[in-house]
C-alpha cells in the first residue's frame, strides 16, 4: 500500500506517524505523548496559549526546546505569579536569552496574566473548550493538505479573548491551541497517535 503525499510515514518504529512529528527526536516525544491530547486548568491553558504567541513567526521545535527555561522564567506560568511581574521582571524576561526576547510577546503574556488573574477559577478552561467543534463532524485528515490553519471555530475563539482583553491571540495561533491542546485531533487518519488517544 502507498502512502498518500503528505500522509502519514514509518518511524524509526515503523509505526505511522504525521511527517511534521519525525524531523527530531523532541519532535517525536511531543507528538507522541502530547500534541492533540486534552489540556484542562487555567494554569496549563495560560501556558499553552502563551508559548503558541511566542512561536508566532518561529518553528515550533524552537520553543519546544526552550519550554523548560520559559517555564522558568515565568513562574510556571502560574497566572497569580505573572500578573504580580513588576518591570523588574519584564527587564529580566527581555535580558533572557534563554526565551525569545521578543517585546511585544513579553508584554503581551504578561498583560494577558493581569487580566486572566481578574477571571473566575475555571473561565479560560470553559471559554477555551466551549469553542472545541463537535469530533463527529470532522472526518480524520488523509494528508497534511488536509489540515486546515484556521477555521470557523479558532476564528470565534480568537474574537472571544480578545473581546476579553486578551493579546496575541489571532486565528492562527487559537487554532494551533486548540490542535495542541486537544480541542480538535489533527493527527493524520493512518497516525499511531490518532489510534492510540
Amino acid at each position: 500500500m502507498s502512502t498518500p503525499l503528505g500522509g502519514a510515514v514509518p518511524g524509526p518504529d515503523g509505526r505511522l506517524r504525521c511527517p511534521w512529528g519525525l524531523s527530531t527526536p523532541d519532535y517525536v516525544a511531543y507528538h507522541d505523548g502530547e500534541w492533540g491530547r486534552p489540556v484542562h486548568g487555567d494554569d496549563a491553558l495560560f501556558e499553552r496559549l502563551s508559548l503558541e504567541a511566542f512561536q508566532s513567526g518561529l518553528s515550533w521545535i524552537t520553543i519546544l526546546r526552550r519550554r523548560e527555561t520559559f517555564r522558568a522564567a515565568f513562574a510556571h506560568f502560574k497566572i497569580a505569579d505573572v500578573a504580580a511581574f513588576t518591570d523588574a521582571d519584564r527587564e529580566r524576561l527581555l535580558a533572557d536569552p534563554g526565551i525569545i526576547r521578543n517585546r511585544a510577546k513579553v508584554d503581551a503574556t504578561l498583560a494577558n496574566a493581569r487580566v486572566l488573574a481578574d477571571w473566575s477559577p475555571g473561565e479560560l478552561d470553559a471559554l477555551i473548550w466551549s469553542h472545541a467543534p463537535d469530533a463527529a463532524d470532522r472526518p480524520a485528515p488523509r494528508t497534511l493538505s488536509d489540515v486546515p490553519a484556521i477555521t470557523e471555530e479558532s476564528t470565534a475563539l480568537s474574537k472571544a479573548l480578545k473581546k476579553r482583553g486578551l493579546r496575541f491571540v489571532g486565528p492562527t495561533t487559537a487554532y494551533a491551541l486548540m490542535q495542541a491542546c486537544g480541542l480538535v485531533d489533527d493527527h493524520l487518519r493512518d497516525c499511531v497517535a490518532r489510534a492510540s488517544a
